[in-house]
């Protein structure tokens, strides 16, 4: 096993059902990519992903799960988002139209809004996102 105290802490969604089914299918290999608006990171004062750089997967309870590692990092407009990232988030998607309701209804939820301090936040087509592929490293006992 390797010392991954030091690592970035990765979260997908907030605590709850969807980080939940989410790192499922981190661990089960069917989620190997993710979405993220710029204007969150922007707001949380992050850096953007960089390729090769690991990160630990926590649970809902924030308990690290795994360790995975960036594989790939592209900036797109909502609007250019294509099939396989959506297939490759591992939640079901069929099209690229199924992907962007779930994502639209995330990133307009009232969680969301909060955790941006904007309770007006919306996405359109011009929005620009990080997409990330990453591949599953080790899992944490």
């Amino acid at each position: 096993m390797s010392d991954y105290s030091q690592l970035p802490v990765a979260e997908f969604a907030f605590p709850g059902p969807l980080r939940d089914q989410l790192v499922a299918a981190i661990l089960d290999g069917s989620k190997t990519s993710t979405t993220g608006t710029v204007h969150e990171y922007e707001v949380e004062e992050e850096d953007f992903p960089m390729v090769g750089g690991r990160e630990v997967v926590v649970d809902s309870q924030g308990r690290p799960v795994a360790v995975i590692e960036i594989t790939d990092v592209r900036h797109r407009r909502l609007a250019d988002v294509d099939l396989q990232h959506a297939i490759d988030e591992g939640e079901g998607y069929t099209t690229v139209a199924q992907w962007r309701e779930a994502h639209e209804g995330f990133w307009h939820s009232a969680q969301m809004r909060t955790a941006l301090s904007d309770p007006a936040f919306t996405v359109d087509d011009s929005t620009m996102l990080v997409l990330q592929r990453f591949r599953l490293v080790e899992r944490l006992p």
